[in-house]
């Protein structure tokens, strides 16, 4: 890697945090329920589109232990977020479903995570929206690349 990309590389990560960062810290303002950790949101997030997912597959699908998906299964379940049910094919396994309680909870965070967001890039300047807009399938493409080396 030369300079420059090594240079890019660490800004735009460090960038990233931050974003990441200021975005929690928005969403948690005014929340009234236990917050939910990243791992957890998108464990639900996982399931919830990936209905009947076994803990061994999210656990590769979010390149996490299977032990730490088995933690973040049990707290879900605990909160009542998380069914674990188990697999008529093999009765050891078991099988994931979100409660209707975690879907209307994902979607009420999607939903202030659109609007914290909607409200920053309307802030740009046109020039910048439009940077970012056009930045979107490099970005994807990254996403994919990291998803290959993991």
């Amino acid at each position: 890697m030369s300079e420059s990309t090594d240079d890019l590389a660490d800004e735009f990560s460090d960038l990233l945090v931050g974003v990441r960062r200021l975005v929690r810290r928005r969403l948690r303002e005014g929340q009234m329920e236990p917050r939910l950790r990243g791992a957890q949101v998108e464990l639900l997030r996982l399931v919830m589109h990936t209905p009947g997912l076994r803990v061994s597959e999210a656990a590769k699908e979010l390149f996490l232990a299977g032990n730490s998906v088995s933690t973040l299964v049990n707290q879900l379940v605990t909160a009542g977020l998380l069914v674990r049910e188990v697999d008529p094919q093999d009765r050891r396994a078991a099988r994931l479903q979100v409660t209707e309680q975690a879907v209307a909870r994902l979607a009420a965070w999607r939903a202030r995570r659109q609007a914290v967001m909607a409200q920053a890039v309307a802030g740009l300047p046109a020039e910048q929206q439009a940077a970012l807009a056009a930045a979107l399938p490099a970005l994807r493409g990254l996403v994919e690349e990291l998803r290959q080396e993991g």
